[in-house]
């Protein structure tokens, strides 16, 4: 068999092939180079790219093969990803990878700003000496205001709180059990604003959040402040910073990123109070090597059908370590599920009860779905295209959550309906300390059977030799019985048969046992791991 391709577009650190590893046909190519690129596509599994290529819905269809687009760095502009998960094609970033970077950038910005470094810098350079005009302020027992304390502000509050400062933040989202975590004041944003000797933001940029900082937010500042953007351009308005600038209604301000890269307007860049770097928050051999080794492993994930933490287009984002177990539980589930169907699925209910249900359990019903669709359709299923191919065929799907579950810590369960008006059910759970995949429950039969690679389930009336009939015919047939239980509701009436086997049964065997047992139903269900 060809190995999958992987198209590079740009240039990628030798980590970062060498993290993809041996199993993948790497081909390189000029990712501004359109025609280039769209040949190219044309048989490649995968694409990672940078800022450079534009990965749109002409590239995506020129790519009839591909199953994910890997942005080694974080924004995602240049990707449609609404066309990608339109096509089942996941789309993967390196969200940590820059975070460092960028915090130890946006300490040096305040750092340049309270010391007048860079035009200290030039004035030295052109042979003047002006020790008087460049005096500076200490930063220790300033207070520093973080605008957004996520993952870059929390870095920034460490780092500023070495130096001695008093770190504040505003914040909607974060809580102030995190705050005192950190050692940060919660404030409102006018609070923050009238506060600070130094602003540094780190929020998204959304509709809600461009131009978040304007006129009458930077009135709100001390004339000795200064405020930073290494986050987002447009975060704060460029027109109204100049006029804040230029009139000393602020002292002073630190820009990385810009409304538009390069900048069109030159005015506020030419204002000597003004600190500016173009683009540089990830722009370290570190974070690109990073970048690239994280989405390298991704592609891995992604062309092998596992979960992939960084997709931006799956549900689930990061997985709380106590859920993670339960997602190859719940695809071995779902291929379960799917055996039994004797019909088409019409709908189907995820529940998970017990401990887990005070988690984030969201990538559960992708793995159960992606489990449901693994051996039922010839496509490869992903957690991107299983919950396309659930709409696609009309499955009504629903996530439930209990916290109470008597039996076991945990217990996940499917339970469907099927197109010809039955209904079926598995549950499974984790159990000892080697977390042992089990299955607990079929079709409201109670078991307790470990899921092997080969399982055979059987229901027939319960009557005595019915055991040694079919243990007869696959040992006849030299095909090993690793384990089996039986459950019943009643004596006499209707049995259920687990038995997990080492080797596939052919047809022709399965079909003697279910004549021979009068059964009325007798399935193999082949689990991939």
């Amino acid at each position: 068999m060809s190995k999958p391709v992987v198209l590079i577009a740009e240039e990628l650190s030798p980590a970062t092939v060498e993290a993809l590893g041996p199993d993948f046909d790497v081909v390189n190519v000029d990712g501004t180079d359109r025609p280039a690129l769209l040949a190219a596509l044309a048989t490649a599994d995968a694409i990672l790219v940078r800022s450079a290529t534009k990965v749109d819905a002409e590239a995506i269809a020129a790519a009839p093969n591909l199953k994910v687009i890997a942005r080694a760095g974080v924004g995602l502009d240049n990707v449609d990803i609404k066309a990608a998960t339109t096509a089942g094609v996941m789309v993967v970033n390196a969200p940590t990878s820059n975070i460092i970077s960028a915090a130890e950038l946006t300490v040096g910005h305040i750092l340049s700003l309270a010391r007048h470094i860079p035009a200290a810098h030039n004035a030295l350079a052109q042979g003047q000496w002006k020790r008087s005009k460049y005096t500076g302020v200490e930063i220790y027992e300033k207070t520093v205001g973080i605008i957004g304390l996520g993952r870059i502000g929390a870095l920034i509050t460490a780092r500023m709180q070495a130096f001695g400062t008093n770190v504040v933040a505003y914040d909607p989202y974060v809580t102030s059990a995190r705050a005192q975590q950190l050692g940060v004041t919660l404030l409102t944003l006018d609070e923050l604003l009238a506060q600070s000797d130094f602003i540094t933001i780190h929020m998204p940029k959304t509709p809600e959040t461009t131009g978040m900082i304007s006129d009458a937010q930077l009135a709100l500042m001390k004339p000795t402040a200064f405020i930073v953007n290494v986050a987002r351009g447009g975060l704060i308005d460029e027109d109204a910073l100049y006029r804040a600038l230029s009139t000393n209604v602020i002292a002073g301000a630190g820009l990385d990123v810009f409304v538009s890269e390069p900048p069109k307007d030159e005015k506020l860049l030419a204002l000597e109070n003004v600190v500016v770097t173009p683009h540089l928050g990830a722009s370290t051999d570190e974070a690109q090597e990073k970048a690239g080794v994280s989405v390298a492993k991704s592609v891995r994930l992604a062309l092998s059908g596992e979960l992939v933490p960084d997709a931006v287009n799956v549900a689930g984002g990061i997985i709380d370590p106590y859920v993670r177990p339960g997602i190859p539980l719940l695809e071995k589930l779902g291929q379960v599920f799917s055996g039994l169907a004797s019909s088409p699925v019409t709908s189907v209910d995820v529940t998970v009860r017990g401990e887990l249900a005070n988690y984030d359990v969201s990538v559960l019903k992708l793995a159960a779905l992606k489990g449901i669709f693994t051996n039922v359709v010839s496509e490869t299923v992903s957690y991107v295209n299983a919950p396309l191919l659930a709409e696609q065929r009309g499955v009504t799907v629903r996530l439930i959550t209990d916290p109470v579950s008597e039996e076991y810590r945990n217990i996940l369960t499917l339970t469907g309906a099927l197109a010809d008006g039955t209904q079926i059910s598995v549950s499974g759970t984790l159990t000892g300390t080697k977390q042992i995949e089990k299955i607990v429950e079929i079709n409201g039969y109670d078991v307790e059977v470990p899921i092997a690679e080969h399982l055979l389930v059987m229901i027939y009336d319960d009557r005595p030799g019915i055991v040694a009939v079919y243990g007869k015919e696959f040992g006849d047939a030299s095909i090993n019985i690793a384990g089996m239980q039986i459950a019943r509701t009643t004596a006499g009436g209707k049995a259920l048969s687990v038995l997990t086997i080492d080797s596939p049964a052919p047809e022709s065997l399965l079909e003697r046992v279910r004549v021979a047992i009068d059964a009325d139903v007798l399935t193999e269900i082949d689990v991939t791991a």
